[in-house]
């Protein structure tokens, strides 16, 4: 039998609580316009107006939870509006939605809370109905358009109003509660738009944390490769040194040496695989340090134009630095370059990266340039790789990748 009555108390609950809300809105309604009266009147409604809309949308967003909780519905919170002044407020969707759902909201909740307001009143004058006799002398007992004075009429009376309760609690006030609730999710949900745009941001967001994580993961693997296999390796190929030197059966001594240039090999061998993980010479010198390195140890000529573009995100700092070693390297090994500049700069939240070489030109990214190899290492950022590299030269190869402002 509870369960049967949960529904209907639960829905006659939210009609009167939308009620209240109801009468409340016949204030809101006012002082929102009072608010935008006052922006023309004085321009105080200027500083008035962004946290009465922000206060709106929480009054909204109070009640489109009500409203999902009624429907068994999960409905993610109501975006604070931005603080930017009445032209951004206004320009809002979510404010926008607000204000037109405000009136609308205020009426429907005035009607319905009205019906939700039956049933109590129905049980209430059921009870007067049954203590008619109660009443004092010369205090009638009056129910709609006429007076309960005897039993009969009394009795007659509590059935019917029975009859009317069970109606409305059954088939009347749950169907009119999810009605009511389904416009405030409705005229309240976001656009199309809009939902497409907080997925965009949020893969956003969720690439750059895991491009992140990514890349701290990347350091890590360095710096235990760099400090822990390879010390080791170190370690083995001087034993292995020290026990050919001093063994005197040549069997033995060619099996040492052997195992000794095994150890050089695999040694170079990961310095390599370490130099594609995480280039050591950015975590001890920085993108800076390293590109003049790099220029340092090229045959042609190169000129820098490096600024200190400041703590970038490790997966930006390799990927840049990638960008210029490898159009560095395809410009010496393809290009016959006599000078080579490198620029780096960080505008606006990118970091500009761009390798100049006055060689013959006519890059081929299908013929196994590399550029390819950079366009995918960067679009993984976000970001994108330019190549202008007609025949004769000048090439020019420039990458563009977000790192925050």
């Amino acid at each position: 039998m509870r369960d049967v009555w949960r529904g209907p108390l639960r829905a006659c609950g939210y009609l009167l609580l939308s009620g209240a809300a109801g009468l409340a809105g016949l204030v809101l309604m006012p002082l929102s316009l009072v608010v935008v009266t006052l922006i023309a009147v004085a321009g105080l409604g200027l500083l008035l107006l962004p946290p009465w809309a922000g206060f709106l949308v929480r009054w909204a967003d109070l009640h489109r939870h009500r409203a999902a909780r009624l429907l068994g519905e999960e409905v993610p919170v109501l975006s604070t509006p931005a603080s930017g002044g009445l032209r951004v407020t206004l320009r809002d969707p979510v404010v926008r939605r607000v204000l037109v759902w405000v009136p609308v909201f205020t009426l429907v909740s005035l009607g319905s809370g009205l019906v939700g307001l039956l049933l109590p009143g129905l049980v209430l004058n059921t009870c007067q109905a049954l203590l008619w006799w109660a009443f004092p002398a010369g205090v009638e007992s009056t129910m709609y358009w006429y007076r309960v004075d005897g039993w009969a009429i009394a009795s007659a009376t509590v059935v019917g109003q029975t009859i009317l309760f069970v109606v409305l609690a059954r088939w009347v006030v749950p169907p009119l509660a999810r009605a009511h609730a389904r416009l405030c999710l409705r005229m309240l949900a976001p656009s199309e738009t809009e939902v497409l745009t907080e997925r965009v941001d949020r893969l956003n967001r969720t690439r750059a944390d895991v491009v992140d994580t990514h890349g701290a993961e990347l350091r890590r693997i360095e710096r235990d490769l760099h400090d822990g296999t390879q010390a080791r390796l170190v370690a083995i190929a001087m034993q292995l040194g020290v026990a050919r030197e001093a063994v005197s059966d040549p069997a033995v001594a060619t099996l040492l040496e052997r195992a000794h240039e095994g150890t050089e090999e695999a040694m170079a061998e990961l310095r390599e695989v370490i130099r594609h993980v995480y280039p050591p010479i950015l975590a001890d010198r920085g993108l800076p340090g390293a590109l003049t390195a790099l220029a340092a140890r090229t045959s042609v000529p190169v000129r820098l134009d490096v600024t200190d573009p400041g703590e970038l995100p490790v997966a930006v700092e390799t990927a840049a630095y990638y960008v210029v070693t490898e159009a560095v390297a395809n410009a010496v090994r393809h290009g016959a370059p006599t000078s080579i500049s490198i620029r780096l700069a960080r505008e606006s939240g990118l970091l500009r990266v761009e390798v100049r070489d006055d060689g013959r030109g006519g890059v081929d990214e299908t013929a196994g340039s590399g550029v390819s190899g950079l366009r995918r290492r960067v679009a993984a950022l976000d970001g994108r790789v330019t190549v202008d590299g007609p025949l004769g030269g000048p090439t020019v190869i420039g990458a563009e990748l977000p790192c925050g402002s």
